[in-house]
């Protein structure tokens, strides 16, 4: 499958691998929807990317904001092709113990529901439309504790959870259901994390993380064929094979 006019809506585009897949897939000539709460960093975006760009701000954890840009795609560029569930925050670190529970339900209204939200709204429409493919971003914690990262962790396994529900409900419908772990990235979650001081990632140094270019590079590798043998798993850029395939070094 190439992207060239299709259309991807990217949750998270604000900064960091969000803004970056924006990059790649209009590079690649697709039509991109950019959908973060930081509208000025939007509007920047979309300037620098040109007409095919259409910046919709909006909040994850609120599901009439997701519904909305994906009906601002159809609106815009006539269809969804492409979702890409980016949008996700770590902080406030903290152990359980200590842990705010209103500041740790809002990180589960972001990474857990804003995925759902994601597939609520734009599955319909592929579907409509002949089928699509919905990409999530996921993270090694989806696997494993990770010491304060309690909402992070379980919100990250929820979510890879939905992929694998979505791919057996939807799959004989035309949707390509896939997640996405990164590994560290170097972007400002990162920097958040430093800052922390507490468990072994926040030890890792700056240049210990990969450039958030890779993931974006993965996810459009992960809508062609190629990828075909993983829809419904989660793909890992710890693993030196995957990183052949989407050539990257």
């Amino acid at each position: 499958m190439t992207v060239a006019g299709k259309t991807v809506l990217i949750t998270g585009a604000s900064r960091g691998i969000g803004a970056e897949a924006a990059r790649v897939f209009a590079a690649a000539g697709a039509n991109v929807g950019l959908m973060a709460r930081r509208t000025h960093s939007l509007s920047e975006l979309s300037a620098e990317i040109g007409e095919t760009a259409l910046a919709i701000g909006g909040d994850v954890s609120r599901y009439g904001d997701v519904a909305g840009a994906v009906q601002a795609c159809v609106d815009r560029f006539g269809g969804l092709d492409i979702l890409i569930n980016n949008a996700g925050v770590v902080e406030p670190i903290s152990h359980l113990a200590q842990a705010d529970p209103e500041a740790w339900g809002a990180v589960i209204d972001i990474n857990l529901k804003g995925v759902f939200y994601g597939m609520r709204a734009a599955v319909p429409v592929m579907t409509a439309g002949g089928g699509g493919t919905i990409l999530t971003v996921s993270s090694g914690a989806a696997h494993g504790p990770v010491e304060a990262w309690s909402h992070y962790c379980a919100s990250k396994a929820g979510a890879a959870m939905l992929t694998r529900c979505l791919d057996k409900e939807e799959r004989a419908n035309g949707i390509r259901a896939m997640g996405l772990s990164p590994g560290t990235v170097a972007t400002q979650m990162q920097r958040e994390i430093k800052a922390s001081g507490i468990n072994p990632v926040s030890q890792l140094d700056w240049s210990d993380h990969i450039p958030a270019d890779w993931p974006a590079r993965a996810l459009m590798w992960m809508c062609g064929a190629d990828a075909d043998a993983h829809i419904g798993e989660e793909i890992s850029l710890r693993d030196e094979g995957i990183r052949r395939k989407v050539g990257l070094t």
